[in-house]
């Protein structure tokens, strides 16, 4: 008896200290909008925590990945037991339809409020901020947003479409937001010769080869491609940054919540934020330390975003932006 009351006790220590390896098991089916290498190296990762949890992962981009889950829905199986996708804007509408289920107990005292759902419904797992990006060649370093407004840069700015990127979507909801921006920022753009389409790769591009000599685009593609030797520099603007977050979330319907619940504290975890920042991506998590080419997070100012105010007016937002660029 008292073997068994000492084996009952180890066991509620584990399970209180996040559960042994052995805790969960099963099958855990992850649809997610990660790089194939990035997701990879995530489910490698949990498994090593976890051996006894088979993952099968199926990766796209956000819109393609939930076209896919509408369809499912739409057909009464949605398969993934977890979605780790790029924006919390999604997110919110898959809340706001009982699409998916709350993880109270999700490791997040560590974590700023903004970057996870009152309910904890979804988690944000990483900051993907949107900055400028900008030649070393040019002729001005910016240091705020208003300077891709004014004559200096009068037809040498390039940006991604936000009826293409989701990233520029949100940004430009976070943006229009901004008192001392709004959209009539969005007109000076257009007035200042700026001409916004494709992704955050093509304005990459745009401004790595000279074609512009400024963009707006997301961090780590010239973080990353600097120290590579392209001849790029990024700024983070005085007035801030916005972000997309690569949220985590449990759907509603998940056939095996307790592996989910695992995964989502693997991701909030210092070991799953460790590997973000390996990855190259800015860590969610305030005490990980950045990757190479970026400044502390202290130092990283982030701008205001109500993921459901965008979700309420995206479709106003494209419509007002397709006016103000001719689109």
């Amino acid at each position: 008896m008292i073997r068994l009351l000492t084996a009952a006790g180890v066991m509620a220590a584990l399970l209180a200290l996040g559960g042994p390896s052995w805790a969960v098991s099963g099958k855990l089916v992850l649809y997610t909008s990660q790089p194939n290498r990035d997701a990879q190296q995530t489910v490698d990762a949990f498994k090593a925590q976890h051996p006894g949890v088979e993952v099968e992962w199926i990766r796209d981009g956000t819109t393609k990945v939930m076209a896919k889950l509408r369809a499912e829905f739409a057909a009464g199986s949605p398969r993934p037991d977890i979605l780790l996708i790029a924006d919390t804007v999604t997110m919110e509408g898959l809340k706001r339809e009982g699409r998916l289920m709350a993880h109270g107990d999700a490791p997040v005292s560590a974590y700023e409020p903004a970057l996870y759902d009152k309910d904890k419904h979804y988690f944000s797992t990483k900051l993907i901020t949107t900055g400028i990006v900008y030649n070393t060649k040019a002729a001005m370093k910016p240091s705020s947003w208003k300077d891709l407004v004014g004559a200096k840069t009068k037809g040498l700015v390039a940006m991604p479409s936000p009826l293409t990127s989701g990233a520029a979507l949100i940004h430009l909801a976070t943006l229009t937001a901004h008192p001392e921006l709004g959209w009539s920022y969005y007109d000076k753009l257009a007035a200042n010769g700026v001409n916004p389409k494709g992704g955050n790769g093509g304005t990459f591009r745009a401004v790595a080869g000279g074609e512009k000599m400024y963009g707006m685009v997301v961090d780590f593609l010239p973080i990353r491609e600097k120290a590579k030797g392209s001849p790029v520099s990024f700024v983070f603007p005085k007035e801030g940054v916005s972000a997309v977050t690569e949220p985590v979330a449990i759907l509603s319907t998940a056939k095996n919540p307790e592996a989910a619940k695992a995964f989502v504290d693997f991701l909030l975890s210092r070991k799953g934020q460790e590997l973000a920042a390996s990855q190259g991506y800015l860590p969610a998590h305030p005490e990980v330390t950045p990757p190479p080419g970026f400044p502390k997070r202290s130092e990283i100012r982030l701008m205001d975003f109500d993921a459901g105010k965008a979700l309420t007016e995206a479709e106003s937002n494209k419509k007002r932006f397709s006016e103000v660029f001719g689109n």
